[in-house]
């Protein structure tokens, strides 16, 4: 894997990993209502739980390249695709507002923040949608090593998802207490669906 595919990856990676959504709200909602260490350790659940997604995308992934190049690079036009639509959602919501951000959340009722985060991730088949789309776009079919490639890029996504989720963690009682909490959301989505958008023409037309 050349620098270039890899420091694309990592663009792309920030991007998606920024824009709040559900594992935000969960991580700042421990953060608010407790303590910053159980904020802290619910995203290192969420992270544990990353880990196991990718340890099933590289499984399948690599399975299905094993029957058929062809059906590989529909998986990868399918899940550039799934990457507009999350652009164009993200984009939606900053215009309309009512994102993640915006919204009041409750206490989480369990304490144990990190067994619930990595049970939260696990049964969340968006996470696994996520990492079936989401990897493939950057496998080069003409070198050999795919597996290993899967491989890396799921764990490096994995290290920076947690390192934006404990940012958040860190963050994320500032950003909820705030009353401009809504412009902030709206700022974050629109930044992050309009590069998400221009990240997904650029893999389309490397398909």
């Amino acid at each position: 894997m050349d620098w270039n595919t890899l420091s694309f990856f990592l663009l792309a990676s920030l991007t998606l990993n920024l824009i709040p959504g559900p594992d935000v709200v969960y991580i700042v909602s421990h953060s608010m209502h407790g303590k910053l260490s159980r904020g802290l350790t619910a995203a290192l659940g969420l992270g544990v739980g990353y880990l196991l997604h990718t340890a099933a995308a590289v499984l399948g992934l690599s399975a299905l390249l094993l029957q058929s190049a062809f059906a590989f690079t529909v998986v990868k036009l399918l899940g550039a695709v799934y990457l507009v639509y999350l652009g164009l959602s993200a984009l939606r919501r900053a215009y309309k507002g009512g994102g993640a951000l915006s919204l009041k959340q409750s206490a989480p009722a369990s304490h144990n923040a990190f067994h619930q985060g990595v049970i939260v991730s696990i049964l969340n088949p968006k996470v696994a949608l996520f990492f079936l789309s989401f990897l493939p776009q950057f496998i080069n079919l003409e070198q050999a090593n795919t597996t290993q490639q899967l491989l890396t890029l799921g764990l490096v996504f994995t290290l920076l998802a947690t390192v934006v989720n404990s940012s958040y963690a860190l963050l994320g009682s500032w950003l909820f207490s705030r009353a401009n909490r809504d412009k902030l959301s709206r700022i974050i989505e629109g930044a992050s669906g309009g590069l998400l958008l221009l990240l997904a023409g650029r893999l389309a037309t490397n398909q």
